[in-house]
């Protein structure tokens, strides 16, 4: 009976918004070789990764055999500085393109 009682309680309370962090809000501005691919006006972090991955899949950049890893174009060459990045690895390197 008193594990149903605290399932009740439980259930009762209202969920807890999330709040998004500040500092992944704000806007950056992309270096030059990043804004080639990005665009040149400021933008979130968040932002500046999926406009990287909507360039990535445009451009048919995946790896056939392992997905996770990225060919490097000459635009994405001059960001990451090697010609293949992981995509775990790939959000380190943009954070030296971006003020």
């Amino acid at each position: 009976m008193a594990t149903a009682k605290k399932a009740t309680a439980a259930a009762a309370a209202p969920a807890k918004k999330r709040t998004p962090n500040a500092a992944f809000m704000k806007p950056l501005t992309p270096s030059a070789a990043l804004a080639a691919v990005v665009g040149s006006e400021p933008l979130p972090r968040t932002e500046i990764i999926s406009k990287l991955w909507v360039y990535i899949k445009a451009n048919n950049l995946q790896d056939a055999a392992n997905k996770r890893m990225i060919n490097a174009d000459a635009k994405l060459k001059e960001v990451f500085g090697k010609p293949q990045v992981s995509m775990f690895e790939m959000a380190g390197l943009i954070g030296k393109h971006v003020k």
